[in-house]
């Protein structure tokens, strides 16, 4: 049973090292390539959990190819735009200038259904809005709205207003995040100096957010 155990938590290691080596998306972002290598790298791992008479190795080297074997795609891929479209396919426009291609939408194999709720997932429940609609590689849809159902923005009206500015986390549960630090310009020196000034301790601090422009929030821990 440990040695199960054992064998199990080291794979899933495993598994989470190569899915982060292949790059960070969303399982709904996956490209072809990048779904099936998943797929297969998960069934392979299963074999020497169940079965401990197996080789870890027999688990190991074929997620290992399989791994270097995607690696490599991806930077072919890279070189040639052919290799890409033969792999992952190309963009498809559903939606031309306001006209529904319904003969582009056979071949995607993509129903009336499926097609209202992409639009609806982003806020569109008039597809009349719609000037165009492209089904992208990974299967999600972008889409362009007729300019008279656009929102307008502060700069259609000539309003300056100020950059946004970004806010990240400096310190989660009373523990430091160097890399949001790093982000935005500041350091841990800078941020000592900031929490004596307040008077309060870092491990008193739930979260604290900060962004470049020296702005600041702090939430402290509930104490009861």
């Amino acid at each position: 049973m440990l040695i199960s155990v054992l064998r199990t938590c080291f794979l899933y290691g495993v598994i989470l090292f190569a899915v982060r080596l292949m790059g960070k998306r969303q399982i709904r972002e996956l490209q072809t390539s990048e779904l099936v290598i998943t797929l297969l790298m998960s069934n392979i791992a299963t074999i020497p959990m169940q079965d401990t008479e197996q080789s870890m190795l027999s688990g190991l080297i074929p997620i290992m190819v399989l791994l270097v074997c995607e690696i490599l795609l991806s930077y072919l891929m890279l070189k040639s735009s052919g290799l890409r479209r033969a792999v992952c396919g190309k963009p498809v426009i559903v939606i031309n200038n306001g006209v529904l291609d319904q003969k582009a939408m056979r071949e995607l194999r993509i129903s009336t259904e499926d097609l209202f709720e992409q639009l609806r997932q982003k806020d569109i429940f008039d597809i009349n809005e719609v000037a165009y609609a492209i089904v992208e590689t990974n299967g999600m849809l972008s889409i362009l709205k007729k300019s008279q159902h656009e929102s307008v923005c502060i700069g259609d009206m000539g309003i300056k207003k100020k950059e946004n500015t970004l806010a990240v986390t400096v310190i989660s549960d009373g523990k430091p995040a160097k890399s949001s630090l790093r982000l935005i310009g500041s350091s841990r020196a800078k941020l000592d100096k900031l929490l004596k000034k307040e008077g309060i301790a870092m491990s008193d601090i739930f979260i604290m957010t900060a962004d470049n422009t020296g702005r600041y929030s702090i939430i402290r821990k509930d104490r009861s």
